[in-house]
């Protein structure tokens, strides 16, 4: 595939945590995207989780992708399949460079909407977290170098939308999903939807609160009351979930708000009022944190959004919020 033949597609939705966008429309829920690390905010696609199947393939660089139980690097040559609705996060190694193909498809598409013997025998097993996840291709494994030719003809027919595409696409998938069935350890009584663990469960809740009230002076008795349990139980579910406290990200969440309110925001708030909107009374803890976080004072930040808005008409650093 040419570099030139690639387009590049940003992703605006990740802060919705369960991601409400329609990747595609009803008709053709799939979508393929070239997603660049170094140029997302804080080199990382934050967590969430969404209906559809996502399937990445690493083009160069190496990329840490974490998911509640689990954490895996993946290198250029390699795949990883993620189930529907399994939460997870990217991020690059030491901020480095690195870059992906997103290809996001709803197993809709293949089955229909309806119940029937089809969605039965072939797609509800796949749905079980018992038999998978996650799952990571490697190109010298036989059967997992023919998923990856396959996956990579869904890459390149979806960039260069050529008459039938769509039909070539549900082709390919369809080849996919039979490979994929016979490789895996399929029973009876797999073949049910999949179990969220209980962790998961809360901590999904817990930051869809967090997502509603964030501009708050939240305590941590407020993030634990959302879920509903204790304050030291709602800590470890964070920590196994997302290895991070309650208060870690709650403070990553408002420094991302602010940043995205300093990217639209047309007007000259005052730094206090930005910090004031997102949640901090405490304006050089604010400072700080956004600098840790981003590398730069918020007034810096502003002044590169401007900048380059002038030479080149992108966001700050050419860097989209994902």
């Amino acid at each position: 595939m040419k570099k030139e033949e690639m387009t590049e597609e940003i992703i605006f939705t990740y802060d919705n945590f369960y991601e409400k966008k329609n990747h595609g429309n009803l008709e053709y829920p799939v979508m393929v995207y070239f997603v660049d690390l170094y140029k997302s905010y804080m080199h990382s696609v934050r967590w969430h989780w969404h209906e559809e199947m996502e399937i990445m393939i690493i083009n160069s660089g190496r990329v840490e992708v974490l998911t509640d139980d689990n954490t895996c690097i993946l290198e250029p040559g390699q795949c990883m399949i993620i189930n529907q609705n399994v939460m997870h996060s990217f991020q690059s190694i030491d901020g480095s460079n690195c870059t992906y193909y997103s290809l996001v498809f709803h197993p809709d598409f293949l089955f229909g909407h309806t119940n029937s013997n089809m969605r039965t025998q072939f797609l509800l097993p796949v749905q079980s977290f018992a038999i998978l996840k996650t799952m990571v291709l490697e190109e010298k494994n036989p059967w997992h170098a023919s998923m990856l030719d396959v996956l990579n003809e869904v890459i390149a027919v979806n960039l260069t939308k050529n008459f039938g595409y769509e039909i070539a696409t549900k082709g390919y998938l369809c080849q996919f999903w039979a490979i994929l069935l016979n490789h895996l350890p399929l029973t009876s009584e797999m073949a049910q939807r999949p179990q969220i663990s209980l962790d998961e469960q809360r901590v999904k809740q817990a930051m869809l609160f967090i997502r509603l009230h964030h501009a708050e002076p939240l305590t941590l008795d407020d993030i634990a009351e959302s879920i509903p349990v204790s304050k030291s139980e709602c800590c470890r579910c964070f920590k196994r979930t997302i290895q991070m406290t309650p208060f870690e990200y709650l403070m990553k969440y408002r420094i991302f708000e602010a940043s995205k309110k300093i990217l639209d925001d047309k007007k000259t708030n005052s730094i206090s009022e930005l910090a004031l909107s997102v949640g901090f009374n405490n304006i050089s803890y604010f400072n700080k944190l956004f600098k840790r976080y981003l590398g730069c004072t918020p007034t810096e930040y502003r002044g590169r959004i401007a900048e380059a808005a002038a030479t080149t008409g992108t966001g700050p650093f050419n860097i989209p919020l994902l």
